[in-house]
């Protein structure tokens, strides 16, 4: 088992969270991911790492695998303009993650708090697809790498954020 995903496991196990883990083959996209047949496990997650256009501002996304999400209407709520995929030297920077990756686990990296955390809060009956992730049984998230999916409650993963001191703040997408 690789270094990164038994730091987040350990953290887990120090907290007392209750988690479950499937390994897997590397993943790349949704679309591999859903390839897997994992679904039945939990609500898998979409996370996007984003920045502003002058680069002073970084963001990242958690929503509903399905969710479609228009970054014009996006940087507008979130007050920064123009957002646009942070590259993969701000994702190593800022995360210490590869592409393929992102995942909220990654904010355990973040000491510096600079990076801001949204979680999507659609309402169930937005559409009849998407979830308000804080309402689901259990999300599935990177540990780091690709090569798993750890199935967690959001109670569990706010807690997880929490004792990082990171802010979770939910948005509708």
């Amino acid at each position: 088992m690789s270094e990164q995903k038994q730091r987040v496991y350990d953290a887990l196990n120090k907290l007392g969270i209750k988690y479950e883990v499937v390994e897997h083959e590397p993943v790349h996209t949704m679309e591999d991911m859903d390839r897997l047949g994992l679904p039945e496990k939990g609500t898998l997650c979409k996370n996007l790492f984003l920045r502003d256009a002058k680069g002073k501002r970084h963001f990242l996304i958690t929503c509903d695998e399905n969710a479609k999400v228009d970054l014009k209407s996006l940087g507008r709520q979130l007050g920064a303009g123009n957002l646009s995929f942070a590259s993969e030297e701000r994702l190593e920077k800022y995360l210490g993650l590869k592409q393929g990756s992102v995942s909220p686990f990654g904010l355990m990296n973040d000491t510096d708090h600079a990076v801001e955390f949204f979680i999507d809060k659609r309402k169930s009956n937005d559409c009849f697809c998407l979830k308000n992730l804080s309402k689901c049984k259990s999300l599935g998230i990177h540990p780091l790498e690709n090569t798993a999916t750890v199935f967690l409650s959001f109670k569990d993963l706010d807690k997880f954020l929490w004792n990082l001191d990171v802010d979770v703040m939910k948005i509708r997408l």
